[in-house]
């Protein structure tokens, strides 16, 4: 029945339930559920009628019209009324809602006064302080407990020691010490000088005395000394297991410590910081294994200062350096790798900190070799390859830097003016007579189709001034620049350099330059445009043309001397080589007058003709030759033709001489052969006196082509190889061979003798001009030649040693008698290779009896000739002559046998060997290698032991023999031989070979053996008087200077060879470098070593002189370091040394001129350049303390140049001293007195740049940009620092920061500027820092405090960034950075004021305790939240809800209604992105942990415990598909990322633990949109999925 009944009661109806997560779409009012529609009886929807079948069912809409407002209407009415809209609406409507929120505020209590109170110190029993300090460590006992009160008693170093022996928690150990902290400061906190952070420097240096104390504990053991046999015991405290945990456990917890107490600000940065840095120093190096740690945990604070990041390079290279020299540097690998990673840190971040010329000169090897780094195996390595780049890119600046402070490795200047200058002199000197003058390319230039440029201008004036100067030798200059010219001017005449171009500029030269003007150079001058004119180069009818043309003044001989032109002289003696006779007639109308009917020319020339004609007879028909003829008495007959002007000695060569000559030469073989000889020799003396030297060619090419005479062919031959220099310059040497290869070929063919004519062309062809035909058939005569005189046998003929026939010829008085003796000789013993030898050394002997066989000495002279016309015939029949044969025999044994020749003797032998080189068979080369070289050496290096008598005849002897060969002008064999004119040019032709390489380096290499000579107080006064005799005359003689200017390097090598070899004393040393100041500056012989400056400095460094000039200067330099190391000498070599650079600093040199002394006095000795920089700084000193007193920019920019010029000279000087490390001991008061004068320069540019034009800010940095490298010019030098310099370069310092930040922004910026003086006020620093005398020193002593200019705004953000690392404020705590205090004023603007300081010690944690929510704001923080104009606003927060309400549907109330949610900006952000699925879609996958999901890892914020954030419970498929579009939460993006520690057991996030830490922070902010909301802090973890119960006391 009951089952029945139950059968028969209907069932309940069902009614749909919306799922449990599904949250009401309104908390208070019934509306149901979103989305959640479930069916119902009586529903619209189920009704049916005919309308829901046809058209289905559709709800009504909700309003009349929902796609209409009534804007529409309002529009229609207000466009009739003419106005849109009513604008007292929305006033009322503001007026309203300011009331609503009126009142709002007036209902709403204020908030109370901080409530907050420091736990109170009580002083406590040990027993309950041992009690409290264990609840402390016990994590279980909240702090809120603790924080009542503290125990008071222990104090630093044992208040550490306490909290690592009970093991207290980090965190908690920090609360403690920053309550003890607070306390002990409460009582300060009202006084007027009262300073937050002080007790934060106070604890710093507890903390780091405590770090220190401990570093204390690891020692190293001492080094055995030696001598002292002690057994040494060492234990150190990590050596025992024990001890060692002991040590590490409280060291790690005081690290543990620091970094929290360093984070927070609780020890101060820069007292801590500065302590690290300071102890790398100083620490050992097992020591620095902990301290390195420490430092690369902390070398970001570092880095932000340079005043800590140099002490910490500097001790890293220290270390550095200390580890690669141990023993144990194989243990200590660890250790260097962190040093090298610090250094390369410190070069990345902060690369100004390696700009220290000191540290850089000390270590710069090691920087380089740790900052190379090893290039990445690994391709994909961008990162570490893009930071070595840095590094090497860092690394090059740094040494640019350094090196330009230190000035090395200077870069080169190129002497543009003065150097090219210089070799185009050296160019032009080194012609020669072996010189082909094709190849010299003297006009080259970088610009080769613009000749119209400076460059060509410039080398033009060089080659015509070296033409025409006094100050160089050789007649052949002017030929030389002519020939030079012309051929350039035929490579580019086609081009822009016309004829009249090339006038133009001749004229200009002619017209503007001061040495065309001096009276001395007027001959040499007319010579040169007569050849130019001659050339075609220069058109002496539009000189005078253009003369007229410009109204020139003065130009007629009527008009006196007082208003003359200059060019009136040009015009008298400009000669003209072909002229018309228009232009005659308009030069003489011009000089002379219309009127003038007889000229003084006319009688001139008469005159000329008159005395040509007495001394050159036979070539105007005379019948008989005048008496000989010497260079003397020519001069004598002659007075008018060398007196005359160019023109006229031209005119009358051309004209009258030249004919009349010619004539002469084709008649001459109907006179005797004497008669021609003498005649043409007089004619080539007289135009050698008047350098027509070209009528000399056209004269000798005449006789040579017509004459049959075989002496007068000779003669020519000599002419041709004594000038041989000229005709090279005049670029005749393929005229002179062609004709000398045809008179070869003439004489050839008449059988005549042509070897001297073989010898000749060889000479002049030098392998250019003959053919390669002609060229064969003169070398195979000149072989057969040599093999008829001289024939190739097996079996030679052996000849005797003595030769009874040769002494035999004395008396044998038959002329042809010594003809026939050679050539029997020569007959007999033609095929052996020594017969000449043998006959000199029978000869020799055969002379030595010739005193012995008469008394009369007409009579030995007569025998001396005929044994000399004997040896001239055995050198004819020689192929080579006898000339080396002699010459081994000098140099063999013929050294012994000299040295037994009598006087007699001698005088004999002397008449043998001037014959013998007047007619050629001797060169003098071979006389001065082998005789007279020899004596002077003898000499030179005669002892006590010395032979007086027979050495001094040798060297007598040899003396009077080089007097006669190289410098008398006429020198005659014998006094019964007649005085040709002819022997006398012949031993001048042979002499030139002197002047010409090779042997003119062996010349130049004993004229310092006739000084030591002359200064051998062995030798007799006689001797050493005719040694200094032949030393100056020898100095003074022009071709033998001419040679010195030609090859400069001989003589420098042969005057340095002695003195570097050591074979000379010390006080012969001035006398060598007088000597050689004689040969190159003209000078009088003096025995100060500057004389040659006194006679103008201008002068010595004249382009002409500059090459001489050097040579002299570094001799100079030299003798005086070597008498400056002499006690004897001392005091006048540096008397000398003042004069000298004296005489070179006070001249106004150009800065080419100051660069070339200063490349001279390049590594000169060590007291010399001491010497030399210690003047250089007196006359800078002098310089820029002159008077008057500084009063324009434009006055210090003039001193300032001049004193460039020195301290360019000292720069270079200096140079190869600091690359090789010499100490200079530099003059203390010159340093003292220079450093005041800078500081004066330096103030008095600063004052004046605030008031100075803007044209005069360029010439103010040009000066301060001097001053700068000048005083890096003095750092540079190690030395003694005294108490007044460094009180100066103190004063300096602040002096050099304003003047960098004036260049740093502002009307002054300069990017340059800046670089050198922030880099100058580096090197300033570092230097006081180094030789500073505290023992603890502040790193921030000597940089600046402040950062001060009107132009700030205008700063660069690179320059500010940079300057900012100088000052000593470190970076803010990171709690207080950018943070200021505000407030608003009456008009409601915001105005901020002081920035807000930070208060470690009194901001205390929030402890908690009081979280009732009753709805009071509680100001219970150590913070008031009046700091931060807090006010209530009504509102309350929404209170924590269950885990699974936080699900995004269930959320919705923050959307729909007006309150405030809990949550911040980052999790209502997470959650409105993210749907969940439904729980039973993932009910089988509670496995799967429960912080991952279809994204991967997400990133926790704070201390989470896992689990704390389910799935979502949407649908797996929605949860995928919105995963493609979320993006990532601006939470992700926040700077509070790096607020959490990545470190261990150091410190704790910064963000709350739970959920109360994200309240507590956002209980002082109210949100009122999410647009205008600034993003302070990361999300909120979630909420555990239990509710948070409050849990209850426990009970004791």
């Amino acid at each position: 029945m009951k089952h029945d009944k139950r059968e028969q009661e209907p069932s309940p109806i069902y009614e749909s339930q919306p799922p449990p997560w599904l949250p009401k779409t309104h908390r208070t009012a019934d509306v149901g559920y979103p989305g959640f529609y479930p069916p119902r009886p009586g529903q619209d929807e189920d009704v049916l009628s005919d309308k829901h079948i046809k058209d289905g069912f559709l709800l009504p809409l909700p309003v009349p019209d929902e796609h209409q407002s009534a804007a529409v209407t309002l529009l229609q009415q207000e466009a009739k009324g003419g106005r849109t809209f009513d604008q007292s609406v929305l006033t009322d409507l503001e007026h309203l809602m300011n009331d609503i929120f009126t009142r709002k505020a007036d209902s709403v209590a204020a908030i109370q006064s901080s409530a907050f109170k420091i736990p109170s110190r009580v002083t406590m029993s040990d027993t309950k302080r041992q009690t409290w300090f264990a609840e402390l460590a016990n994590p279980d006992v909240p702090l809120n407990k603790l924080g009542k009160s503290v125990p008071h008693g222990a104090k630093g170093h044992d208040l550490l020691d306490l909290l690592h022996t009970n093991n207290v928690a980090i965190p908690r150990a920090v609360w403690f010490l920053r309550v003890f902290g607070a306390n002990e400061t409460a009582g300060l906190r009202n006084k007027p000088s009262y300073n937050p952070t002080q007790y934060s420097v106070d604890w710093a240096t507890v903390v780091t005395s405590y770090i220190k104390k401990q570093l204390a504990d690891i020692a190293l053991p001492s080094a055995p000394r030696p001598g002292m046999n002690i057994k040494q015991t060492f234990k150190g405290v990590l050596s025992d297991a024990e001890s060692r945990d002991r040590w590490v456990s409280r060291f790690t917890y005081c690290l543990k410590l620091l970094r929290p107490f360093y984070d927070e600000g609780l020890v101060d940065h820069r007292t801590f910081l500065s302590w690290l840095v300071l102890q790398m120093a100083a620490c050992n190096l097992a020591q620095a294994g902990f301290v390195a740690h420490l430092a690369d945990e902390y070398l970001d604070g570092v880095l932000e200062k340079r005043p800590l990041a140099k002490p910490l390079l500097d001790a890293c290279i220290a270390k550095l350096n200390e580890v690669r020299t141990t023993s144990a540097q194989g243990h200590l690998n660890k250790l260097e790798e962190i040093l090298k990673s610090l250094i390369q840190r410190i070069c990345v971040t902060l690369p100004d900190t390696f700009v220290s010329p000191s540290t850089w000169l000390a270590h710069s090897s090691l920087l380089c070799s740790v900052l190379a780094g090893v290039a990445s195996d690994d391709p994909s390595d961008y990162r570490r390859r893009d930071i070595q780049q840095l590094i090497s890119d860092n690394m090059m600046d740094i040494q640019g830097r350094n090196d330009a402070m230190l000035f090395r490795n200077l870069p080169p200047r190129k002497l543009e003016r003065l150097g090219s200058l210089v070799v185009d002199i050296q160019i032009l000197n080194s012609i020669c007579s072996s010189t082909d003058m094709s190849t010299i390319s003297f006009f080259s230039s970088q610009i080769p189709d613009c000749t119209s440029s400076s460059s060509f201008v410039d080398k033009l004036d060089t080659l015509l001034t070296w033409a025409v100067t006094p100050l160089q030798y050789g007649s052949h200059r002017p030929y030389a620049a002519v020939t030079l010219l012309q051929a350039y001017h035929e490579r580019n005449a086609r081009r822009e350099l016309s004829s009249a171009t090339l006038h133009d500029y001749l004229f200009d030269w002619l017209d503007s330059k001061l040495v065309v003007r001096e009276a001395g150079n007027l001959r040499a001058v007319a010579v040169l445009f007569g050849k130019l004119v001659k050339g075609g180069l220069f058109d002496y009818a539009a000189y005078v043309q253009r003369l007229v043309a410009r109204g020139e003044e003065g130009l007629s001989s009527s008009e006196p001397e007082e208003t003359a032109s200059f060019h009136r002289n040009f015009l008298r003696w400009i000669p003209l080589h072909n002229t018309t006779s228009s232009l005659s007639n308009q030069r003489k109308v011009i000089v002379y007058g219309v009127r003038a009917r007889q000229t003084p020319e006319d009688v001139c020339e008469r005159e000329m003709r008159r005395e040509i004609r007495a001394i050159l007879p036979l070539v105007f028909g005379g019948d008989t030759l005048p008496p000989s003829v010497s260079m003397s008495s020519l001069r004598t007959s002659c007075p008018t033709v060398l007196d005359a002007s160019c023109f006229e000695q031209v005119r009358t060569f051309k004209q009258w001489l030249l004919p009349n000559f010619h004539k002469f030469a084709a008649r001459s073989e109907a006179l005797d052969e004497i008669s021609a000889l003498k005649t043409y020799s007089t004619a080539v003396e007289l135009l050698r006196c008047t350098h027509s030297y070209s009528s000399l060619l056209e004269l000798s090419l005449s006789v040579l082509s017509q004459t049959s005479h075989a002496e007068l062919l000779t003669a020519v031959g000599e002419v041709f190889h004594r000038f041989a220099t000229i005709w090279t310059a005049m670029n005749v040497t393929g005229i002179i061979t062609s004709a000398l290869y045809s008179a070869y070929l003439l004489w050839r063919a008449r059988g005549g003798k042509t070897r001297s004519l073989l010898t000749l062309l060889i000479e002049m062809d030098d392998g250019r001009h003959l053919d390669a035909t002609a060229r064969t058939q003169v070398e195979n005569d000149i072989a057969a030649f040599t093999q008829a005189l001289a024939p190739k046998t097996d079996h030679p003929e052996v000849v005797p040693s003595v030769m009874p026939e040769i002494l035999l010829l004395a008396e044998d008085s038959k002329p042809d008698a010594p003809s026939i003796l050679a050539n029997s000789l020569w007959y007999k013993y033609r095929t052996s290779g020594d017969w000449a030898w043998k006959v000199w050394d029978n000869t020799v002997a055969s002379l030595r009896q010739v005193p012995v066989m008469s008394e009369d000495n007409e009579r030995r002279h007569t025998y001396a000739l005929r044994y000399g016309q004997f040896l001239l015939n055995v050198d004819h029949h020689l192929p080579g002559g006898i000339d080396n044969d002699v010459l081994q025999w000098f140099l063999g044994t013929g050294k012994s046998e000299v040295l037994g020749l009598t006087p007699e003797t001698w005088d004999v032998l002397r008449v043998v060997l001037l014959f013998l080189c007047v007619h050629g068979a001797l060169s003098t080369t071979t006389l001065l290698q082998g005789l007279v070289y020899p004596a002077w050496q003898l000499g030179a290096d005669a002892g006590p032991l010395y032979q007086t008598q027979n050495m001094e005849t040798f060297i007598q002897a040899a003396s009077r023999l080089f007097d006669a060969l190289v410098l008398q002008e006429e020198c005659f064999i014998s006094p019964i031989v007649p005085q040709e004119l002819l022997d006398a040019q012949r031993i001048h032709t042979w002499r030139q070979d002197a002047f010409r390489e090779p042997h003119f380096t062996l010349l130049a290499s004993n004229i310092p053996t006739l000084v030591l000579l002359e200064h051998n107080s062995v030798v007799s006064d006689e001797l050493r008087g005719i040694a200094r005799d032949l030393r100056l005359r020898t100095c003074e003689n022009r071709d033998i200077r001419q040679s010195c200017y030609r090859n400069l390097d001989a003589v420098r090598r042969g005057f340095e060879h002695p003195i570097q070899s050591g074979m000379v004393a010390e006080t012969l040393c001035e006398p060598l470098v007088n000597a050689l100041k004689l040969i190159l500056s003209e000078s009088n012989e003096d025995t100060d070593v500057n004389s040659f400056l006194s006679t103008g400095i201008s002068s010595v460094l004249s382009p002409c002189r500059l090459a001489a000039t050097a040579v002299q200067l570094q001799f100079g330099l030299r003798q005086l370091g070597r008498a400056l190391a002499c006690e004897s000498t001392k005091q006048g070599a540096s008397a000398s040394l003042d004069k000298m650079t004296s005489l070179i600093f006070h001249h106004s040199m150009a800065s080419e001129e100051a660069y070339f002394i200063a490349e001279m006095a390049r590594g000169v000795d060590g007291p010399v350049a001491i010497k030399f920089i210690n003047n250089g700084f007196k006359s800078i000193v002098d310089i820029l303390n002159q008077a008057p007193a500084l009063s324009t920019p434009e006055s210090l920019l003039v001193r300032v140049g001049r004193a460039g010029e020195v301290l360019r000279v000292l720069s270079h000087v200096s140079e190869p001293l600091r690359e090789e490390g010499t100490g200079l001991d530099l003059d203390v008061s010159t340093q003292e007195r220079l450093a005041k004068i800078v500081l004066e320069s330096l103030q008095f540019a600063n004052v004046t740049f605030s008031k100075a034009a803007q044209q005069s800010l360029h010439t103010l940095t040009e000066a301060v940009i001097f001053l700068a490298r000048l005083l890096q010019f003095d750092l540079g030098f190690s030395g003694i620092r005294t108490t007044q310099f460094r009180e100066t370069c103190e004063k300096m310092a602040p002096i050099l920061f304003d003047l960098v930040v004036i260049h740093a922004c502002g009307p002054a910026h300069d990017a340059v500027a800046f670089a050198l003086l922030l880099d100058t006020l580096y090197y300033l620093i570092d230097d006081l820092t180094l030789h500073s005398k505290t023992s603890s020193p502040d790193p921030f002593k000597y940089y600046p405090t402040k950062l001060q200019s009107p132009h700030l705004h205008s700063l660069p953000s690179s320059h500010r960034t940079r300057l900012l690392t100088l000052f000593p404020h470190l970076r803010p705590n990171a709690v207080v950075q950018d943070l200021a205090h505000a407030h608003r004023d009456s008009t409601g603007h915001l105005v901020y004021g002081a920035p807000v300081q930070n208060r470690p010690w009194e901001w205390i944690e929030n402890l908690g305790g009081d979280d009732k929510d009753d709805g009071m704001i509680r100001n219970t923080a150590s913070l008031s939240l009046e700091l931060f104009g807090a006010k209530a606003t009504g509102d309350r927060l929404i209170g924590s809800v269950q885990d699974e309400e936080r699900r995004m549907p269930s959320r919705l109330e923050g959307v729909f209604e007006d309150n405030i949610a809990a949550e911040s900006v980052f999790c209502r952000d997470w959650r409105e992105t993210r749907l969940q699925a439904h729980s039973d879609v993932r009910a089988g996958e509670r496995g799967v942990g429960e912080s991952v999901d279809e994204l991967g890892n997400l990133p926790t914020f704070g201390v989470q415990k896992p689990g704390s954030r389910r799935v979502s419970p949407a649908s797996s498929v929605r949860s995928r598909g919105s995963v493609s579009s979320v993006r990532r939460s601006p939470g992700l993006l926040s700077g509070n990322r790096a607020s959490v520690s990545t470190r261990e057991g150091t410190g704790e996030s910064s963000i709350g633990s739970g959920p109360a830490g994200g309240k507590k922070r956002k209980a002082s902010a109210s949100v009122d949109d999410d647009d205008d909301v600034e993003i302070i802090e990361g999300p909120v973890p979630a909420n555990p999925k239990k509710p948070k119960v409050k849990p209850k006391p426990k009970k004791k």
